[in-house]
């Protein structure tokens, strides 16, 4: 009987002439019968072989292990990567880019303006809104927060034309005084040194109806201003019908974006909280200021109160606005100690009431330094023009809100733009506040960001 070579069997190690020693690399070992799958020896010693495909294996893969077992393949070259840009170029353009938004805003600030505060006392009113639609129909809730709306409007529109004539009747009785006044100052010029002639030309200039002189751009101006009432009313009346479906955009958006929900919902309640306590504290301060000048004896102290109400929204600035009308009468009508007892009350109460208790009231979410809130107020007026002294700290929220609170990687300049440098931490570093409603408001902020 001729003897026969024995068939290697699954559990011993086959190794071909030649070929690298199994305890070197893993050796395939190929059936000779067509269609067998492909076996891989083992480097481990023990000579298992593993099943490297069925049947079904494509002709590629055979021959790619075939040929190349035991031999070590050639890397591969890394994909070139896409060289990013200098960030000074970065920044560069996203400035020049910031610009042309800005000087086109400029451009048609008559009707930026008038939608914003809008869009500003519309936040106002949505609690009322809200609470409403619990109890009446959407629709019909929307209706009565714009009335609400315009009838704020009316009233303050009312109070303000009141008290301009109120003032253009009062003020032609103290022409007298007013040039006897001017003349006092001019002398004064020329005993300090002044040129002579150039002060008699200022004097003779003078007409008795020149104190009037100081209302004629506000009264040359009634036309821009009903414009920019109609845009305003306009504005609120279709911002209170879009209203009525934002319940329901903000449900989508807490699925869609959880932290551009938490971004609109902080900027709301900024917005909201500036408005409600500027507008406490605005009465309050007007009050105040009304009872002073009513024991110094001031005239026209009514005025003087909606003066001192309007001139609360303006920050930084607007007590200096609202102190010189009423010390200039004081000193027509009572001299010059008067107008000293006039600005020093008025120091005293504003400095108490603004610097002191108002900003405690306010709210860290909503301050900003006292430095940004002065650029702010140029910056906007020169953008959005006189609305923009109103205007000013809620535009500031807004480019915050959206530009570094929105951006983690930006969340570090709060430590030069907010009041509170805590808002520059993590979200989830940020300390929780004590009382038990605001932490658990808290925590439902941090999982909205967590998403």
């Amino acid at each position: 009987m001729s003897h026969t070579p024995e068939e290697p069997r699954d559990d011993e190690a086959s190794v071909a002439p030649g070929a690298p020693h199994p305890t070197t690399g893993p050796t395939p070992a190929v059936s000779p019968a067509h269609g067998t799958a492909p076996r891989l020896v083992t480097s481990s010693g023990t000579g298992s072989v593993v099943d490297l495909g069925g049947p079904a294996a494509s002709a590629e893969q055979h021959h790619e292990i075939t040929a190349t077992a035991g031999t070590k393949r050639a890397l591969q070259a890394p994909a070139p990567t896409k060289t990013a840009m200098p960030r000074f170029l970065v920044v560069t353009l996203g400035l020049a880019a910031v610009c042309v938004i800005l000087l086109f805003v400029q451009g048609i600030q008559d009707i930026v303006a008038p939608i914003f505060l809008g869009l500003n006392l519309m936040i106002v009113v949505y609690p009322l809104q809200r609470a409403l639609s619990r109890v009446m129909h959407r629709y019909l809730a929307s209706v009565v927060s714009l009335l609400v709306v315009l009838a704020v409007l009316v009233s303050f529109v009312w109070a303000c034309v009141w008290a301009v004539i109120e003032l253009v009747n009062a003020l032609p009785q103290y022409n007298a005084q007013f040039l006897a006044l001017w003349k006092n100052i001019t002398e004064l010029g020329v005993q300090l040194g002044l040129d002579a002639s150039q002060v008699n030309k200022v004097i003779s200039e003078i007409k008795p109806n020149d104190v009037m002189g100081l209302l004629v751009p506000l009264l040359s101006n009634v036309s821009a201003i009903g414009s920019l009432l109609a845009t305003l009313v306009m504005a609120t009346f279709f911002l209170a019908m879009d209203s009525s479906s934002m319940g329901a955009r903000l449900k989508l958006l807490r699925v869609v974006q959880p932290r551009a929900l938490v971004v609109v919902s902080d900027f709301s309640n900024g917005v909201r909280r500036y408005w409600l306590v500027t507008t406490v504290f605005g009465l309050i301060v007007a009050l105040a200021d009304v009872a002073a000048l009513s024991v110094i004896g001031v005239p026209l102290v009514w005025v003087w109160g909606v003066l001192s109400f309007i001139t609360n929204y303006i920050p930084n600035i607007g007590f200096v606005i609202g102190v010189v009308p009423p010390a200039l009468l004081a000193l027509l009508s009572g001299g010059w100690v008067q107008a000293l007892v006039v600005i020093a009350v008025y120091c005293v109460l504003n400095f108490v009431i603004q610097v002191i208790i108002q900003p405690k009231f306010t709210g860290e979410s909503v301050g900003v330094t006292p430095t940004i809130s002065f650029l702010s107020l140029l910056f906007w007026v020169f953008i959005l023009g006189p609305l923009g002294a109103l205007l000013a700290l809620p535009a500031t929220l807004l480019v915050k809100a959206f530009l570094i609170d929105s951006d983690p990687n930006a969340r570090w300049l709060n430590l030069f733009v907010a009041s509170s440098p805590d808002s520059a931490l993590p979200d989830d570093e940020q300390p929780a506040p004590r009382n038990p409603r605001k932490a658990r408001k808290d925590r439902e902020r941090k999982a909205l960001l967590r998403g």
